[in-house]
């Protein structure tokens, strides 16, 4: 009862009396001037979201100078205007924490007509030090199959080195990511136990994806931060959307959405389904007992109470039901494991601008998530049982400054968990053994951070934090991580180079194993050690240059981690148990090319990795049967040395279009290595016409050469996994307003 207090007075104190700055906003700055380089004052500056209705307007001041606070991460157009000069317009992405300064030239108009000046902005952030993708609502939409509700190749066909292994995103040799709602976190510190999504791809506005060089703000989790801007309502006018599919292995993903506003609130709420009988990635070339389905809702709020004040309320819950794939000899043996799972948040921010450049946020958040494995009655020999549910209570603080040459922030995030764990295995031999444990369990992680983004120059920016966190759980940990980069833009080409050097820490699961179950662990050759967190330590350079509207963005990347987290799995049974290894090192090059509109229709984008992940010295906590090489560096499971994703999308004449997209990966370690699986590559196809405002259709098609290559054959933590068959897909759209 102590602890429940003690966590109903943070929660009080989070909504009552903390400041936040929610980190999907950037702040757009501009400098208005005519021929001669003199200000222009009382021009008119109108941004627009390129999706919706979403605008704000505001005029320059007697230095030609305007500004746009708390402007959410997306696409927009700026239009620029005065009487006597001709009307510009520029279009322009803006990223999260984003403050960067932009400059309007206006040309003199001739007495008898306006002149119209269109730009487009180059798609490099000049001051960031971060690599960072940002994908569309429109790219999930017509990138093939990117819009089902289990589907991550929004993120595997833009993010280099990101891919699906044994059910779980990898990106950068590492699993452990963190996902973002409104730029609030939804936490979630279990490894691997999930396979369930958090969110549905369709209700997705804008996705960035940042996955190194990251700002003292972010650090909980290292090898990638997804910041999900979801769909507010912005976009319709009293409309609903129905989206129906039916395609192979029967599967179908719909979706019921309605979403309206005014120039003060907005909302948006939707409710899916989905059913495949290809669930989790299967242990054999073929489909046994893999049945898949999810029902899930989820609504977005805004609601701007003044000119100065806004509250967004962001909700999910999801309930999702998967058999665990047998191989032929399973399936005879009548084996018939299954696992349930939920997952439930609710996110709240109050935006409020105190001033120019001055943004304050109250951010309390909770979430829910629950992991239940069930072992059938003829599971031999034992027959497990694993049932955790987590929940999270907290909040975040933050005051976001921009003044002059500095972008600011100090801020503050805490959140207490707690776990409800029951782990049990029950003897099929006639021995009578049967053992369960549950356990309740709490923690609490709290960090502080301070950054400055420092524009010390037109071409020169530095960028400096550190960031503090407290660990409290089955130990107490501390850790103290400075951050540091810089951004050099050369001028005229506008090439941006940017380095980074920074440390992160990654606190451990709550799991533990005690009782009983260790005595039984050990009879069987395991051993448990406790889980200590993650320390990381990365530096990065990279080099974008855009040219004529493409943009090639390269960076190359060095991560230690002392106590790398990983998993080790009980036989084929989809429960996985936290493990740390000594030392891990992770090296990796990277590239993405992304194109602009070409002859008006196409767009071309693609991504490439080539790392190594290797480890170095024993288990160091978690339950584990493992014994690493005596001496020297070995390859770990998540190694694959080179992927390559690139697609494109086209319009069409007659309200049609086709997308595709090819991914290739050279494989990833056979058993203990050091080879290698075989190469493989899949090709991807979409296409769809829209018949008026109302009715679209799209028939999209998945691995087309229907290659059936083995994922992984892991010796020790990931077992084996085989790629998806071929799908064909037919999908219906029917909007209607209300």
């Amino acid at each position: 009862m102590r602890r429940l207090g003690i966590l109903f007075g943070v929660m009080i104190f989070l909504f009552g009396v903390t400041i936040a700055h929610a980190s999907i906003f950037g702040n757009i700055r501009g400098i208005v001037h005519d021929p001669q380089h003199r200000p222009i004052q009382g021009a008119t500056a109108t941004l627009r979201a390129q999706g919706s209705d979403w605008s704000k307007t505001t005029q320059s001041g007697s230095d030609g100078e305007f500004q746009f606070d708390a402007v959410p991460v997306g696409e927009y157009r700026i239009t620029i205007s005065h009487a006597g000069f001709g009307t510009l317009e520029q279009t322009l992405t803006v990223t999260s924490g984003e403050a960067s300064v932009l400059h309007f030239p206006l040309s003199v108009a001739s007495v008898s007509q306006k002149v119209e000046v269109t730009a487009t902005q180059d798609q490099v952030n000049p001051e960031s030090s971060t690599s960072e993708t940002t994908v569309s609502r429109a790219a999930i939409a017509r990138t093939p199959g990117a819009d089902r509700t289990n589907s991550l190749a929004m993120i595997t066909n833009y993010v280099p080195s990101a891919t699906m292994v044994h059910d779980q995103l990898h990106i950068r040799g590492g699993h452990q990511v963190s996902w973002l709602i409104d730029g609030v976190p939804v936490p979630n510190t279990n490894i691997a136990s999930n396979v369930g999504p958090q969110f549905d791809p369709k209700d997705i506005d804008y996705l960035e994806v940042q996955r190194g060089g990251y700002s003292a703000e972010y650090g909980d989790r290292t090898y990638g931060v997804f910041n999900v801007v979801p769909r507010t309502g912005f976009e319709r006018n009293n409309q609903a959307e129905l989206v129906a599919s039916f395609g192979s292995l029967y599967q179908t993903n719909d979706q019921l959405s309605f979403g309206s506003h005014t120039q003060r609130f907005a909302y948006y709420a939707s409710v899916n389904g989905n059913r495949t009988d290809r669930g989790l990635e299967p242990p054999t070339a073929n489909q046994i007992h893999d049945i898949g389905s999810g029902l899930g809702g989820f609504s977005s709020l805004i609601f701007n109470a003044t000119p100065n004040d806004q509250l967004r309320v962001v909700s999910s819950l999801r309930h999702d039901h998967y058999q665990v794939p047998n191989t032929p000899d399973d399936q005879a043996a009548g084996i018939r494991d299954v696992e349930n799972e939920q997952d439930a948040f609710v996110n709240f921010s109050w935006l409020h601008t105190a001033g120019p450049g001055v943004l304050l946020t109250v951010s309390p958040f909770y979430h829910y998530n629950r992991a239940h494995y069930l072992g059938g009655p003829n599971d031999t020999p034992i027959i497990p049982e694993s049932d955790r549910g987590s929940q999270y209570m907290g909040g975040q603080a933050t005051l976001a400054l921009v003044r002059g040459k500095n972008n600011a922030r100090v801020g503050f995030t805490s959140f207490a968990q707690r776990d409800n764990t029951l782990f049990g295995i029950t003897a099929n031999d006639g021995s009578g053994t049967a053992l369960h444990e549950r356990e309740i369990l709490w923690g609490s992680v709290s960090a502080i951070f301070l950054e400055d983004q420092f524009k010390a120059t037109s071409w020169l920016t530095l960028n400096g934090g550190v960031r503090y966190t407290h660990y409290s759980g089955s130990i107490v940990e501390n850790a103290t991580n400075p951050r540091i980069g810089a951004a050099i833009r050369f001028p005229k080409i506008n090439w941006v180079l940017r380095g980074y050097y920074g440390r992160y820490y990654q606190a451990p699961p709550l799991s533990t194993i005690s009782g009983p179950l260790i005595d039984f662990a050990l009879q069987q050759g395991f051993s448990f050690l406790p889980l200590h967190g993650e320390r990381d330590v990365q530096w990065e350079v990279g080099l974008a240059i855009p040219f004529h509207g493409w943009t090639l963005d390269t960076d190359h990347f060095n991560t230690r981690a002392r106590n790398f987290f990983d998993h080790d799995v009980l036989g084929n049974s989809n429960i996985f148990f936290p493990l740390t290894i000594d030392t891990a090192r992770i090296r990796g090059t990277e590239a993405t090319l992304r194109s602009p509109r070409l002859m008006g229709r196409m767009e071309i984008h693609a991504a490439f990795s080539n790392q190594t992940v290797e480890g170095r010295g024993a288990v160091t906590g978690g339950l584990t049967d493992f014994t690493p090489p005596d001496e020297g560096y070995f390859l770990l499971d998540h190694d694959q040395r080179n992927t390559l994703s690139t697609g494109f999308r086209t319009t069409l004449p007659w309200q049609s279009w086709i997308a595709g997209n090819v991914s290739y990966g050279s494989g990833f370690l056979d058993g203990d290595g050091p080879s290698h699986l075989p190469t493989h590559a899949t090709y991807d196809v979409s296409m769809g016409k829209d018949f008026g405002e109302k009715w679209s259709v799209q028939l999209s098609g998945l691995n087309l050469a229907n290659h059936r290559y083995m994922i992984d054959n892991s010796n020790t933590f990931g077992g084996t996994h085989f790629a998806d068959p071929r799908e064909i897909i037919g999908q219906v759209r029917y909007r209607f307003h209300y």
